[in-house]
């Protein structure tokens, strides 16, 4: 990690925005909130965000949209944009620029206003002086699409792609320089990369033609120009997803309604184009959902999680050759550090928060473990721990957050009181951390206060007590199968399955039985004759086969006629000598681990806490639920495995 530089969290919640910042405890990570910040007590606080380079932090809490900006002595004030039904905030690429966007309204009662308003609008960051507005009526792609050096803007406005020029010659927002029509229900793409960028343009096909991705070099935006093209059927929707240098876009098209029935969820699939002239499908190896798609942050390669579950996970290069596979799990969501040596895969939503994360320079997995109820994820700048959350609306009770190690250990959690919305990481500018080192050590973490949930199986209220689980783990349920029978009435059918398979137990038992006695009278039959002799006499025959019963009732006659075992030749057995029974029973004295009685007795009282403590973690793995103080001693357990070794050592 960066000296210097420690990522703020930035929280909304039905009680306002709040700024924390994180300090190190040993090995507990605590939040605190900063005391530079002022909280905003707003309880309608519809969005958050900060710039990508971390500099500036908006938010809109239902009267403005507030901008701040980071400064030595902290947090200071820039602007109150009047934008109170603001609902969607967005920086651009260098941080200059603050995107609003609100829901479009219209008035149509209204004589000496306008009846349609902008909806949307940009501002300068660092002054928070407004430099465009307009209606926009998408809810989906609503915002301007940038370069990276920010020359170029790109917006859908309707049907028609609006471009506008920022260089040092071009107009800005007062003029339109480019247009590129026919995009209705389509889409638009800016490319990362270098500047004059790569345009990626998505026209929906009609009347029976295919749908249509084109990928332009602005500013040659004429239809007979393309530099790539790929066309598809089968398309309602295309997302278009660009590699951070602009050398790949992975098309991912998928329809509302899958006309031959396989999937409830419509048919998707995935198209590959290059700027230099390629394009392909990719092809994947197993049938069912595309649950996510995602570029590694260096650009070489992709990772796509898809089919039914236990779900697969594939890594793709540039050709769109198969480099690793997975082994299935239950997954579907993928999550790169900005590194791209650490990916996560994530089993949200419907699944129980499965979580792996695997080194990928060695295809090795480092931990797999479970985040249960999380509603959102997010790596540290660093790269080397992420942040679970769980929030509102998607869960309104048990809300908070934890901090996470790769390695699986947990560094910190906090439960909010109340709803929990959204909490996200400062950004900085890309080289402000250095590539963490992977190792396969187990980081020290804390033991999470969430209730772990029982893996008992559930029985019904009404089956307590009339169930009962056999030897061999069979469940009968002692309950009438129809009100009003008495109970442990069995029907027919079960009457004559039980006797099926008591019959079936006791042939089992026969042949065990006939298949021993066989095994010990073959036994004795094999002992050759010369072991036998004694004396030079001719060993006889030896006697047949006793059950094991009747040996333990003769032997015990025996025993209590004369006292002692006789053996075949008439030999009384005699007792061995050595210590008494009740020598060997009581054993040796003990002797003292140390020698110094003090270090016995704390060592002895450590033994009695850790003893403690196993108890108390068999009861979190229950889902029992475990007071403060009961957590603090289960977090102490490796300082005291430390006292025991060095009490033993001394």
């Amino acid at each position: 990690m960066a000296s210097g530089n420690t990522p703020t969290l930035a929280l909304r919640s039905a009680k306002g925005v709040e700024v924390w910042k994180p300090e190190q405890q040993k090995q507990q990570l605590t939040f605190l909130p900063d005391a530079r910040f002022t909280p905003d007590q707003s309880k309608s606080c519809r969005a958050i965000v900060y710039s990508p380079d971390g500099r500036f932090l908006a938010w809109a809490n239902g009267s403005t949209v507030q901008l701040c900006r980071v400064v030595a002595g902290g947090w200071k004030t820039l602007a109150s944009l009047p934008r109170p039904k603001a609902c969607y905030l967005r920086f651009s690429p260098l941080s200059n620029y603050l995107m609003t966007w609100e829901t479009y309204t219209e008035n149509p009662a209204a004589t000496d206003l306008p009846k349609e308003r902008p909806n949307l609008f940009i501002y300068r960051a660092d002054t928070g002086e407004e430099v465009f507005s307009i209606i926009q009526k998408r809810h989906q792609d609503w915002q301007m699409h940038w370069s990276c050096d920010e020359t170029i803007a790109a917006l859908l406005v309707g049907g028609e792609a609006l471009f506008y020029e920022h260089g040092p010659s071009g107009p800005g927002f007062k003029q339109v320089v480019k247009r590129f029509g026919g995009l209705r229900n389509g889409g638009i793409s800016v490319a990362p990369g270098p500047s004059p960028p790569h345009i990626g343009v998505y026209m929906p096909g009609t009347k029976g033609a295919p749908s249509m991705c084109r990928l332009f070099k602005y500013p040659n935006l004429e239809l007979n120009q393309p530099v790539a093209s790929k066309s598809f059927f089968q398309a309602d929707k295309v997302d278009m997803m660009w590699n951070r240098k602009g050398t790949g876009l992975i098309l991912m098209t998928s329809t509302d309604v899958d006309t031959s029935g396989v999937s409830y969820y419509g048919k998707q699939a995935l198209h590959y184009m290059t700027p230099k002239g390629d394009s392909c499908g990719i092809q994947l190896k197993a049938e069912g959902p595309i649950h996510d798609v995602a570029w590694s942050p260096k650009s070489t390669e992709f990772c796509v999680v898809y089919g039914f579950m236990p779900a697969r996970a594939t890594l793709f290069n540039l050709k769109c050759d198969i480099v690793y596979d997975f082994e299935p799990g239950n997954r579907n969501s993928i999550f790169y550090n900005d590194f791209g040596n650490l990916v996560l895969f994530g089993g949200f939503g419907n699944l129980p928060g499965y979580i792996e994360t695997w080194d990928l320079a060695r295809r090795k997995k480092l931990a797999s473990f479970k985040a249960p109820d999380t509603t959102l994820l997010e790596w540290h700048p660093a790269g080397d721990t992420f942040l679970t959350a769980t929030t509102a609306p998607r869960l309104r009770m048990s809300n908070g957050f934890k901090v996470w190690h790769y390695s699986g250990a947990l560094l910190g959690e906090y439960d909010w009181s109340g709803e929990l919305l959204e909490v996200i990481w400062q950004k900085y500018p890309p080289g402000t951390y250095k590539v963490p080192a992977i190792s396969d050590e187990k980081i020290e973490g804390i033991v999470s206060a969430t209730p772990v949930a029982s893996k008992q199986k559930y029985i019904p209220p009404g089956a307590r007590g009339n169930v009962t689980v056999t030897a061999s783990g069979e469940t009968i349920d002692l309950r009438p199968p129809i009100p009003g029978l008495p109970v442990g009435y069995r029907s027919s059918v079960q009457i004559k399955t039980s006797r099926k398979n008591k019959k079936a137990a006791n042939k089992a038992a026969a042949a065990a039985a006939a298949a021993a006695a066989t095994a010990g009278g073959g036994a004795a039959a094999a002992v050759p004759a010369s072991e036998g002799e004694t004396g030079g006499e001719t060993a006889t025959a030896p006697p047949p086969a006793v059950p094991k019963k009747q040996a333990a009732k003769k032997n015990a006659k025996n025993n209590a006629g004369t006292g002692e075992l006789a053996n075949v030749n008439g030999a009384a057995t005699t007792k061995p000598s050595g210590p008494s029974t009740n020598d060997v029973a009581n054993g040796p004295p003990k002797a003292s681990p140390t020698g110094d009685p003090n270090k016995d007795k704390k060592i002895k009282a450590i033994h009695k806490k850790l003893k403690d403590i196993k108890l108390l973690k068999e009861k979190h793995e229950r889902g029992e639920t475990l007071v403060q103080t009961q957590i603090v001693k289960m977090n102490s357990e490796s300082q005291l495995r430390k006292e025991l070794e060095e009490l033993k050592v001394a």
